[in-house]
């Protein structure tokens, strides 16, 4: 056997041991009496069982230690009541929209397989022990896009876990998109950060000694440690990753010192909904906001579309007029002639050779598996079960299922005592319970990344859990965190769902009982919030955002909503029947705009998908289903960005370039005194 297999049956073993005595043991019964131990030497026993210990204790295993007060050896227990999940107060309708968040997740989610393995052991805790095949009604009304999900951003997931639990510096190649720089980086990494779609790793950076955030898809290289020590620094006491998170974009980096923008009247709910935070506030009509970057701050008031003007630093005010009078420039002549396209080269990052997709550990899914497989026999000594919903469950390659069943089987308990003999008979795995076997017959308590792996799919989609449950989520959360156990989640966000919790039960609701819908909605182009009443079809999740796909009643045309925008939702008491054949999706009204980015700006839309070209410059098609979010957005790149066709979109952005020069111009700081 492996090394890692070796350890394996060992730490199960030790588990099982101390389990089974329930009274306090010294080392010297453990090496005595646990598989793995017996024929090692006392010091290679000690550095074994000391290294046993501690993984255990960090995979959540509640293992402790006390020393004997007449003898002065260290005594060792294990309780049953600390190990073994606590029975779970969750109701069908919570349960089942926690299975809705695995489904929404199923595939798009880094850290799907932790939570398959968590809401499993969640499913065999509750009094039913069932977790329901079927997706819940919910599931199919939800489409849910991470931009930035692949399966090399898994792996470099998984790496980064590993080294943050162990405490490993790391190594690895990173593009600085600012820049245009690759070099290798030196980290001591403290937490992963998954903001506005987008997965950072945070932690001090060893070239300098300076705390920063690396964005995971920019790593250019493998992740490797450092040195082969067993861990190789310590999270600072005073690191706090809830200090990373809500930056506006233009807050990455050193803070230079605060912006004030005047805002519409009907726009300052909007930005307060948004923006609130620490770093920003919004004081009657004025956004204070802090600033690392003019240039992006610039971009944000120009995308406002004339709902924000700046007032001071006068630089910024100055930034925002040059910018549409460049935008103005280049609209109102002939469109740039684009280059050829550039050669392809190898320029996305390398997948991960050491490490697979973010995976539960090891251990946790063979813990979970013994509990599953007693848990078939129920109250007999034996008990059949279809190999395909094994593997299907756990995710366990089928060719590898056997393997996994040989493990358990070596589990034991002391002097020849097992919990299981399980075998793969053809499409089905044959269980007989041993003497020992229902001492595992539950699930053990969640580990800390299956924890994690919850309260990240909260973040993700946590309003959708409340909907489907009927239940706030911080009521549905806090449920779930007592089932944690008592290690330290305190690098892990929480989630934060806003506004956008209640917005989502009241569409939710609106699209089970088919109820129009009355809608107080921000368009992008205007200052005054505007009401529709809408046919609520389908809800999306696309990170950050939310959005309803409904059918306008009042425009007669399918229409696409994101949630933040919206500043009330309410149900109505008159219904409709779905439209036979109507497939609600965003954009269905869409029309196609070519947009031109210069060079300056370029790296960063090929990262987001456009064509780059050979003077660095780049090209990319974009479906605009509101062409006042496209004039906006091209108007924000300050002439770097130009509409090449069709012409009437190119002539609408000219023509709002020259309103908001003239508003600019003629707009005077008298709210800076305020």
């Amino acid at each position: 056997m492996s090394h890692d297999t070796d350890k394996l049956i060992r730490q199960l073993s030790l588990v099982a041991f101390l389990m089974a005595e329930r009274r306090p043991l010294t080392a010297r019964d453990i090496k005595s009496n646990v598989e793995g131990y017996q024929e090692m030497s006392d010091e290679a026993f000690a550095r074994r069982f000391y290294s046993d210990r501690a993984e255990l204790v960090g995979l959540g295993v509640p293992l402790d230690s006390q020393r004997d007060e007449f003898t002065g050896e260290e005594l060792y227990t294990l309780r049953s009541e600390r190990y073994f999940l606590p029975a779970l107060d969750l109701d069908d309708d919570e349960l089942a929209a926690l299975q809705t968040c695995l489904y929404l997740l199923e595939g798009r989610f880094a850290y799907a397989e932790p939570l398959r393995l968590a809401l499993q052991n969640l499913a065999l805790g509750r009094a039913s022990g069932a977790l329901d095949d079927a997706p819940t009604e919910n599931a199919v009304r939800v489409e849910v896009r991470d931009p930035d999900y692949s399966p090399e951003l898994q792996g470099r997931l998984g790496r980064l876990e590993g080294a943050i639990s162990k405490q490993r510096t790391v190594k690895f190649r990173y593009w600085s998109i600012a820049r245009d720089e690759e070099r290798e980086r030196t980290l001591n990494p403290y937490a992963l950060l998954p903001e506005n779609g987008t997965w950072y790793v945070i932690g001090e950076d060893q070239d300098d000694g300076v705390r920063k955030s690396f964005r995971v898809s920019r790593i250019r290289s493998d992740i490797r440690y450092a040195s082969r020590r067993e861990r190789d620094f310590r999270v600072p006491a005073d690191f706090d990753v809830e200090e990373f998170r809500g930056r506006a974009e233009w807050q990455f980096g050193e803070i230079q010192g605060d912006a004030r923008i005047e805002v519409a009247p009907d726009t300052g709910w909007w930005v307060q909904r948004v923006y609130a935070g620490p770093r920003n506030r919004v004081d009657g009509e004025v956004f204070v906001t802090e600033y690392a970057s003019l240039p992006l701050l610039a971009r944000w008031i120009l995308r406002q579309d004339g709902r924000a003007v700046p007032l001071e630093p006068p630089a910024l005010r100055r930034l925002v007029l040059a910018g549409a009078r460049a935008a103005r420039t280049a609209h109102e002549g002939a469109p740039p002639t684009p280059a050829a396209p550039a050669r392809r080269t190898r320029h996305e990052p390398l997948a991960e050779r050491s490490a697979g997709p973010v995976a539960p550990e090891r251990f946790g899914v063979l813990q979970s598996l013994l509990a599953y497989l007693l848990a078939a026999c129920g109250e007999d000594r034996e008990g059949v079960i279809k190999a395909s919903e094994i593997v299907e469950r756990f995710s366990i390659p089928a060719d590898q299922l056997e393997e996994h069943l040989s493990l358990l089987n070596l589990v034991n308990f002391g002097g020849g005592c097992y919990a299981v003999y399980a075998e793969l008979q053809g499409d089905e795995v044959h269980v007989d319970k041993e003497l020992f076997g229902d001492t595992f017959r539950r699930p053990p308590r969640l580990t800390p990344l299956e924890a994690r792996a919850i309260r990240l799919a909260l973040e993700f989609v946590g309003p959708m859990v409340s909907a489907g449950s009927h239940s706030p989520l911080e009521r549905v959360r806090a449920k779930l965190e007592e089932t944690f156990g008592a290690f330290d989640l305190a690098q892990t966000p929480e989630p934060h769902a806003g506004a956008e919790e209640d917005l989502v039960g009241t569409l939710t609701r609106a699209i089970g009982s088919q109820r129009l819908v009355e809608l107080e909605y921000l368009k992008p182009d205007s200052s005054e919030v505007e009401t529709r009443t809408v046919e609520p079809y389908s809800i999306e999740r696309r990170l950050p955002h939310w959005y309803v796909h409904t059918w306008d009643v009042d425009r007669d045309q399918p229409r696409s909503y994101r949630l933040d925008r919206m500043r009330n939702a309410k149900q109505l008491r008159k219904g409709f029947t779905p439209r036979t054949g109507f497939d609600p999706h965003e954009l269905g009204h869409a029309t196609s705009a070519r947009v031109w980015y210069s060079p300056e700006v370029a790296r960063w839309e090929v990262e987001k998908g456009a064509t780059p070209l050979a003077d660095k410059s780049a090209v990319a098609e974009r479906a605009v289903g509101s062409a006042e979010w496209l004039v906006g957005e091209v108007l924000s790149f300050r002439g770097e960005a130009v509409v090449l066709e069709p012409p009437e979109l190119r002539k609408r952005v000219a023509e709002r370039a020259r309103e908001l020069t003239r508003l600019l111009q003629g707009a005077t700081p008298q709210a800076a005194s305020r």
